[in-house]
């Protein structure tokens, strides 16, 4: 594929170098610098100036004066020309010979004696191992040798350093540090003349076609090989880039990074050294030398020389993007860091990725577009600005300049197809959402999210609600209007609370919940606003919509309160009286804040419990008198009002008894609340007697006794025998139901006790399992309380046998044994000992303490 990258530019003409001289030809170029030299067939080398000088279209062009000629006399073509800059000395290969001359005179300089003769090809070392810059280094090709000289060439002489064999007549050759490049005349060949080592690269028939041996780059030399090929070696013979294809008719190449140029005999060729691509092809007839100079590329025919300029890479960069040959361009810029400085080389590689970008978002490769933009770091701003009214009216964006691509908008590039549109927008969507969660967004975050909330609400999508309830940058003067254009009223509400603005985000919601307006977003928003209100810490707010939850139904509407922290919970928060208060016009809302205090916060407060009750049994004696009422509905009440009676110790408990005195139906609640007030006898009479149930009577017992000891309970449980077994009742005493009573609870009884109250003529097999659980009861208490007393007796040995252990042998002390703080002998028996046994005098001990205090 063609790009133009290069212009052929005229540098001498053919008049400045033939004059009259029809049979003139130039058969050597060299340039250095702003010097061009020129060797012709008739001995001559011209020298010419250079000067570069910019048209009026902007374009480069050269002007050549002719500073000098000079006749070597040898009657011969000059072969070769090349400039040692350094020494100011020129090179020549002529008639086999090699002649150095002054690069500004042309005058030949001595040599020291030393003649380089029968020459057939030289080249110059442009990577030196020497180290002396007043020296050039060389390698020379003999005729008729099957060897290359390596000479150094210094102002005043041309010394010889080595010669080294080559296995063939060398042709060409190329020299970079140690490494020769030879074409032989049946191959190629790299050689190291330092170490000796040698490797093969592949045939070529010299005889057949010119060989092309050119030194590129640090140990990389580029070669015509078979096949119309330009193949890459480096020192070690290895290719490291995949070879151009150019003309089997090659007979010159250079190199100008990142091409490589080929000349035939119609034609220049540019090839790219980074894909192996043609790119561009310039008609030339009777080219002859194609060299290329520290970047320059000199052209010339028999006649004439020409300047192959180059184009700036960014023109030819951006010429790609203007054929949409996206990969190219990036790997151009990619090249094109060797000859850019950095800072400027990282601004055009930035633009670069981003217009390529643009240039695949155009073609919706969205994927690759995503990459570019996220590598070049674009401003995403750039990118809102194609979608219409998706930048917040208040931004100072303005587009870059020059522009990163060629759209006008969003309908610009889809031309009316809906399902492009959309495409586009999906994209949009992906690629904020990600810039949102990075640091791209930085710097213009309220962009960013606004283009994407009127993004989510144009197109109905499930994240608006997730934008809006997260941390966000949305502008509310930008937002609000769209959403309500889009009927996205509880986002818009959700903005309104972002904002702090609670009392317009309740409005929107209550005209929602009411009708007025048309929003399905949340089925359950009704009881989404009674969540809102139970953590909104406007209060006044809260009352105000209070009363609006309650009417429409308080079993939720309630929830503002019961899901609020209390005020021991939390400072400034809804004190329970006043929420008491403010509900007593609501029954059902009060009873259920009431339960919340009491049975789910755990309150112990008197009022709450006392209220609570009060209202369980006002509720289940309002059943008892409405016939209407179900059975299950009563007993449903009853279960909570026992439930309160049973496990509360905080309500007034002779209030609730006059309030049920009079019930004959309340009797379990009745004898609960004795046992209340620890009248046993009462509740079990009522039990026992009125209500006559006996499980009810056994039930209560273990309910009044569950929190006191095991004597209480025995207590209250011959209470209840002896109720059972009173004779002084109507009916007479309940025989049945003291046997049971004693069955089923032996071990709670005194057998002792029971047997003085049981009349004697009771039968001992009726009492059989009381009594084998009295006597089971009876012995595992006395083999318990063995146990128990052996344990004790083991413990007190072992303790017994612990200290005597502890108190250790005799303790031997005479008056030949010393004290071992004192060294003075004992006297008396009484002395102490150290850990370990030492006998120590008693003052000496209490010495060391006193002086250890």
């Amino acid at each position: 594929m063609s790009v133009k990258a290069f212009e052929l530019v005229p540098a001498v003409e053919r008049e400045q170098v033939m004059g009259e001289k029809v049979r003139i030809n130039i058969e050597c170029i060299e340039c250095c610098g702003v010097h061009l030299y020129l060797g012709t067939n008739d001995c001559f080398i011209h020298h010419f100036l250079l000067e570069e000088r910019t048209t009026s279209k902007g374009k480069l062009a050269y002007n050549a004066q002719k500073l000098l000629h000079k006749y070597l006399g040898l009657k011969k073509p000059v072969a070769e020309l090349k400039a040692a800059s350094a020494l100011e000395r020129l090179i020549v290969l002529c008639d086999s010979t090699i002649t150095v001359v002054d690069m500004v005179t042309l005058e030949p300089v001595p040599t020291g004696g030393t003649k380089l003769k029968g020459v057939t090809a030289f080249c110059i070392n442009e990577n030196p191992v020497t180290g002396d810059a007043f020296c050039v280094e060389m390698a020379v090709v003999l005729a008729r040798r099957r060897a290359v000289q390596i000479c150094t060439v210094h102002e005043d002489r041309v010394q010889m350093l080595k010669e080294v064999t080559t296995p063939e007549q060398p042709c060409a050759l190329s020299l970079d540090g140690y490494n020769i490049c030879l074409a032989l005349s049946t191959q190629y060949m790299i050689l190291n003349y330092s170490t000796g080592a040698s490797q093969d690269l592949f045939p070529y028939d010299c005889e057949e076609r010119k060989p092309i041996v050119k030194r590129i780059g640090r140990e990389e030399f580029l070669l015509a090989a078979p096949g119309g090929l330009g193949m890459f070696a480096n020192a070690e013979g290895i290719s490291q880039r995949a070879p151009v294809s150019w003309s089997e008719s090659v007979i010159a190449a250079a190199v100008c990074f990142p091409y490589v140029v080929a000349l035939d005999e119609g034609f220049v060729t540019v090839h790219s050294m980074l894909d192996q691509q043609l790119k561009q092809t310039l008609s030339f007839r009777d080219g002859h030398l194609l060299q290329d100079f520290e970047g320059k590329v000199v052209l010339a025919s028999s006649k004439a020389v020409y300047i192959l300029v180059p184009l700036p890479l960014e023109h030819q960069i951006q010429d790609l993007l203007a054929s949409h040959r996206v990969e190219e361009a990036l790997t151009l810029t990619e090249a094109a860091q060797r000859n850019i400085p950095k800072e400027k080389y990282q601004t055009l590689h930035k633009r670069i990725l981003q217009q390529a970008g643009f240039i695949q978002f155009g073609q919706l490769q969205f994927l690759e577009a995503k990459e570019h933009f996220r590598k070049g770091q674009l401003d995403v701003r750039e990118l809102i600005s194609l979608y219409p009214l998706l930048l917040p009216a208040s931004s100072s964006f303005t587009r870059c300049h020059p522009p990163l691509h060629e759209f006008a908008d969003l309908n610009h590039l889809t031309q009316g197809d809906q399902e492009k549109v959309q495409r586009f927008k999906r994209f949009l969507f992906s690629y904020l959402h990600e810039v949102r969660s990075s640091d791209s967004a930085n710097g213009f975050r309220e962009d960013v999210d606004t283009a994407l909330l009127k993004l989510y609400a144009e197109t109905g999508h499930e994240s608006l609600l997730d934008l809006l309830a997260s941390d966000n940058a949305c502008l509310l003067a930008d937002s609000a209007p769209w959403l309500e254009k889009h009927h996205k009223y509880f986002a818009l509400g959700l903005l309104y609370h972002y904002n702090g603005q609670d009392s317009a985000a309740l409005q929107m919601w209550v005209k929602i919940v009411s009708g007025d307006l048309q929003d399905s977003t949340r089925p359950d928003l009704f009881e989404y606003v009674v969540d809102f209100l139970s953590f909104c810490s406007n209060l006044d707010l809260v009352w105000r919509h209070a009363a609006w939850a309650l009417q429409k139904d308080q079993k939720i509407g309630v929830q503002i309160f019961t899901k609020r922290p209390t005020s021991e919970e939390k400072t400034g928060q809804l004190n329970p009286d006043d929420v008491i208060t403010y509900l007593q016009k609501h029954s059902q809302a009060l009873l259920l804040y009431l339960e919340h205090l009491v049975l789910e916060k755990r309150l112990q407060e008197e009022k709450y419990h006392t209220h609570l009750a009060v209202l369980y049994a006002d509720r289940v004696l309002g059943l008892i008198s409405r016939p209407s009422a179900t059975d299950d509905q009563l007993s449903a009440a009853r279960q909570k009002l026992q439930r309160l009676l049973k496990e509360s110790n905080l309500y007034r408990v002779q209030l609730l008894l006059s309030k049920i005195q009079d019930s004959g139906m309340l009797l379990l609640e009745r004898a609960t609340l004795h046992g209340k007030l620890e009248e046993h006898d009462k509740a079990l009479h009522i039990l026992v007697h009125q209500l006559k149930d006996s499980a009810a009577a056994e039930e209560y017992c273990s309910w009044a006794s569950a929190s006191h000891d095991q004597s209480y309970r025995q207590n209250l449980f011959h209470q209840l025998l002896s109720v059972y077994l009173d004779p002084d009742v109507p009916g007479g005493a309940q025989t049945v139901a003291a046997v049971d009573l004693l069955n089923r609870h032996a071990e709670v009884f005194d057998a002792v006790r029971v047997l003085k109250l049981l009349p004697e003529e009771w039968s001992l097999p009726l009492l059989r399992p009381f009594l084998c659980g009295a006597l089971r009861a009876s012995v595992h208490a006395r083999c318990t309380s063995q146990i128990a007393v052996g344990l004790a007796r083991t413990q007190n040995l072992q303790l017994q046998h612990d200290r005597l252990k502890y108190r250790g042998g005799p303790i031997l002390v005479s008056e030949k044994k010393g004290c071992q703080l004192c060294h003075n002998t004992f006297s008396e028996p009484d002395c102490a000992c150290l850990p370990g046994g030492t006998p120590v005098h008693i003052h000496c001990v209490a010495k060391k303490e006193s002086v250890s205090k």
